[in-house]
């Protein structure tokens, strides 16, 4: 692991790991979106045969209900069992967050109060690389079904078979997701966020993706809303002397199993230090801070996707926690644990945005509306300061609203 300083150039630069996107990138897929703006699946197709070397009608695009079945004949049927056991976890998860809507009543008749409605449509996009991201499939599409969104529809890169991996296949059958489609890419981002004669457009695009995926999303957004924009996988781990150096190693190498992932390793303990800051084997940055409250100011400053509270009290550090998308609490919990069967969503934040930001959770699938309700005595008690603001700001029209019904 490489040693860096708190304050260095190379620290500041961690800190600020939130890039810019390529200009090259930029034009590529906004070249890429217009074309399925203004042509829609003539466009998905030819992007089919360009990127993915598949081509297909505009009939292929939708998987099938015999795809569908045909799925479940090419998987192990034990790993059907695992996935329902998973299921049932992340739905008890996000079963226990949904919003109430909820009024409140003041003097004089007023009442006030939010309204919380789920998203009529999403659209769920999952990437197929080397091997299918079907955890993505339930970390995504199980919150949306709990919020009550009305219709989801799910997008994966075509095979070389003209279809989807089966596992994905499975997995989005037993959350009942309602339309499947052959898509990859910006092109897909793009479909769900115009809409074609094929591909219904939704109103937000969630799930993760490649760098074409992400400058997609931040390119759509308006059109819909999205998710986040989400970087490399990251995590940062805070670790003191009572903790395994075995299991800091496993930890820290299983983030460099994904694309440009990031490893930091945050720690007051020399014995930690000296045992993994020379390990050629481990990919990363450690940083050496004296004390557990200087380890949590570095991981604020860092703001990390995952954060790995390997101490003895992890309690104590994380009430000095304000910055990290999901934390993982003691030294039996490693980040694969939420990644596939605790509950929360994998979803998160990353490239320092969990400063600002949360993970994907229920209510990322609703939309509130605040409720105001007053009676004459109400409006006209209130009258004078809506007077006063409105001759400061020059707006007449607004006054008179309410004076007349004073009058």
């Amino acid at each position: 692991m490489r040693s860096i300083k708190v304050g260095s150039k190379v620290f500041e630069a961690l800190v600020n790991r939130h890039g810019q996107g390529r200009v090259r990138l930029q034009k590529t897929v906004w070249s890429i979106l217009e074309n399925v703006r203004k042509n829609g699946d003539t466009a998905l197709l030819k992007y089919t045969r360009k990127f993915d070397r598949v081509s297909m009608k505009p009939k292929d695009l939708r998987v099938s209900e015999a795809e569908i079945s045909g799925a479940y004949q090419n998987i192990k049927p034990e790993l059907v069992k695992t996935l329902k056991e998973i299921i049932r976890n992340v739905n008890k998860f996000y079963n226990s967050q949904l919003p109430r809507s909820w009024t409140m009543r003041h003097e004089h008749g007023v009442e006030l109060g939010e309204k919380f409605t789920p998203l009529e449509n999403v659209g769920v996009y999952i990437p197929s690389g080397t091997a299918p991201l079907v955890s993505s499939v339930y970390m995504t599409v199980i919150p949306a079904r709990i919020a009550g969104v009305k219709k989801i529809v799910m997008m994966s890169p075509p095979n070389e078979h003209k279809s989807i991996d089966p596992h994905i296949l499975v997995v989005a059958n037993l959350l009942k997701v309602d339309e499947i489609y052959k898509v990859g890419g910006a092109q897909a981002i793009g479909a769900m966020a115009f809409g074609t004669k094929t591909v219904p457009k939704v109103d937000k695009i969630v799930g993760p993706g490649n760098e074409y995926v992400t400058e997609a999303k931040r390119q759509v957004f308006g059109y819909c809303d999205i998710d986040m924009l989400a970087g490399p996988s990251e995590v940062l781990i805070i670790a003191n002397q009572h903790v395994s150096v075995e299991y800091l190693k496993k930890d820290l190498m299983a983030q460099a199993e994904h694309h440009k992932g990031l490893s930091v390793l945050v720690t007051p303990s020399r014995k930690v230090f000296n045992a993994l800051h020379k390990d050629p084997e481990v990919k990363g940055y450690i940083i050496k801070v004296s004390n557990l409250e200087e380890a949590a100011n570095v991981s604020n400053l860092i703001a990390p996707e995952h954060l790995q509270l390997m101490v003895k009290s992890p309690s104590r550090v994380m009430k000095l926690i304000s910055n990290a998308g999901a934390i993982f609490a003691g030294q039996f919990t490693p980040v694969a644990i939420g990644d596939y069967v605790a509950g929360p969503s994998h979803v998160l934040p990353t490239g320092g945005t969990a400063r600002y930001s949360s993970g994907l959770n229920l209510r990322s699938f609703f939309k509130s509306s605040h409720i105001i309700s007053y009676s004459r005595k109400a409006v006209c008690a209130s009258s004078q300061w809506v007077r006063d603001l409105t001759a400061l700001e020059k707006l007449e029209a607004h006054w008179e609203s309410v004076k007349v019904r004073c009058e």
